[in-house]
């Protein structure tokens, strides 16, 4: 009988670099393209202009920065307590692996191993830990577990991919970023993984190439569906397939921790608000959901209300809803919302620890 530890974590590109968190804040104050009434903090929210603040968001980013490095130490302590077999990481691929050629909407990667140099061609600066630009990580893989939830999936009619090696790119910043900030302080990271990939830029993969729009870019964005590419998947089949996910690795004979990665509302995928700050509204409505168990609100969101919120990634936190709906629980056993305005996105830290282990810890606080 396999036994699951559901974790939620970000994968936020700009912890592993020595910069100011905030920079693409600065860039959209300039952009031409920019709705006039922003240009001003006067018209922001009070947290938005708290957080830019007198130094164009310098403290916040310096203490968002420990605040996301302390969340990353409290999840490495509970992967470390439990001790996985093997660990499943949902994220998405941005025009990396997966291109023209190919687009799953789902793919689990049963790699037996991938060595990737996050710092080859690194565009942002110094790197937090100052490795070198040719230094080499290993993610070590689980083909057994790939392979066995595979089959599991597709028994089960969800029709999902799967490749024993990368097509483009030896691993998305989603899957290497996840790995990276959960070995923050390199002791090394033990445990096999299971990257299973997410459609979740869906219209905008092909066209924007991957990469994030500032105001002008996203003004420049076709519009109509003929031009558009194909749509993610559902959030309610995201759902769902954590679900099976979860139903396949109860039955296996493995201790699993299931990981959903990404931040929540992208400032550069939210059009309504010129691409220059996330829906943090919406994020504060569904991490309340995600904190009283209400999978309905999860359940039944359509994917118009995910690409109006730049909720585009948190597909991969869908999964992880319904994995964790799935076995039982109400809500996390532990949380945090990383409320941020003007470093892109909103962060959400979770823990579900496996049903007997909570009722323990419970017991004994």
């Amino acid at each position: 009988m396999g036994t699951i530890l559901g974790l939620g974590i970000t994968h936020y590109p700009n912890l592993a670099a020595r910069a100011n968190m905030s920079w693409r804040m600065q860039k959209s104050i300039e952009d031409p393209a920019l709705a006039e009434r922003l240009r001003s903090p006067e018209n922001w929210h009070p947290t938005m202009r708290s957080q830019w603040g007198s130094d164009r968001g310098q403290a916040h980013s310096d203490q968002h920065r420990q605040d996301l490095i302390a969340q990353f130490r409290r999840i490495r302590a509970e992967l470390d307590a439990f001790n996985p077999d093997f660990v499943l990481v949902w994220g998405d691929d941005q025009y990396e692996n997966f291109r023209e050629d190919c687009v799953p909407a789902f793919s689990i990667l049963a790699y037996d191993s991938v060595d990737f140099q996050p710092w080859k061609g690194y565009r942002r600066g110094p790197n937090a830990w100052d490795e070198p630009e040719g230094k080499t990580f290993t993610m070590k893989g689980h083909r057994a577990g790939g392979k066995y939830l595979a089959s599991a999936l597709l028994k089960e009619g969800i029709d999902v991919a799967y490749a024993y090696k990368p097509l483009h790119h030896p691993l998305g910043h989603a899957f290497a970023n996840s790995l990276l900030y959960l070995d923050y302080d390199r002791k090394g990271f033990p445990y096999p993984v299971v990257p299973f990939a997410v459609n979740a830029y869906g219209r905008w993969l092909i066209a924007a190439n991957g990469a994030p729009m500032s105001p002008s870019a996203g003004a420049q964005m076709p519009v109509g569906d003929n031009e558009l590419d194909p749509p993610a998947p559902q959030p309610w089949r995201c759902f769902e397939v954590g679900g099976a996910v979860a139903r396949a690795l109860q039955r296996s004979p493995w201790r699993v921790a299931v990981i959903a990665s990404s931040s929540w509302s992208h400032s550069f995928l939210v059009q309504k608000h010129s691409r220059m700050f996330p829906d943090v509204a919406a994020d504060k409505r569904y991490y309340e959901a995600l904190k009283k168990g209400d999978w309905d609100l999860w359940r039944n969101t359509t994917l118009e209300e995910v690409e109006d919120r730049g909720h585009h990634e948190l597909l991969n936190w869908f999964c992880l809803a319904g994995a964790m709906h799935e076995v039982g629980h109400a809500g996390p056993d532990e949380s945090v919302f990383l409320e941020s305005w003007i470093t892109n996105s909103d962060k959400v830290f979770a823990v579900y620890r496996p049903k007997a282990a909570a009722m323990t810890m419970a017991k004994s606080a």
